[in-house]
């Protein structure tokens, strides 16, 4: 179980969050000038990187706000939590300038580790 440290609520488990895809997808300009094939591209095709991700996560049992999470696909570890509209973190040298990352969220402890 992982423990999402929402902007506005503070931590809480991830039963209380939705997953909402891959972050910075944009919207096409035109989308009336688009083919079937690139509307479907839009839509259906995204990345599926092994390793850091920016995903789009909403608060959906709390305050319904939605957020962007960088997280690694492999060992769950969330490297940061930032708001929407705000540019990708920079996981290589820290953050990307003027980018607030509100927290950064961890795993919750195993019962072995207490709770």
């Amino acid at each position: 179980m992982l423990l999402i440290s929402c902007p506005n609520c503070g931590p809480r488990d991830e039963t209380e969050f939705h997953y909402g895809g891959q972050a910075h997808i944009a919207y096409p300009e035109n989308p009336n000038d688009l083919s079937d094939r690139e509307w479907a591209e839009y839509l259906f095709y995204r990345e599926n990187t092994k390793g850091t991700f920016a995903e789009r996560w909403v608060h959906s049992t709390g305050c319904r706000q939605w957020f962007n999470m960088l997280r690694d696909t492999v060992s769950y570890d969330i490297q940061s939590i930032y708001a929407m509209g705000h540019p990708r973190p920079d996981t290589q040298a820290g953050l990307a300038p003027g980018a607030p990352t509100t927290s950064t969220a961890t795993a919750a402890p195993t019962s072995s580790e207490g709770v």
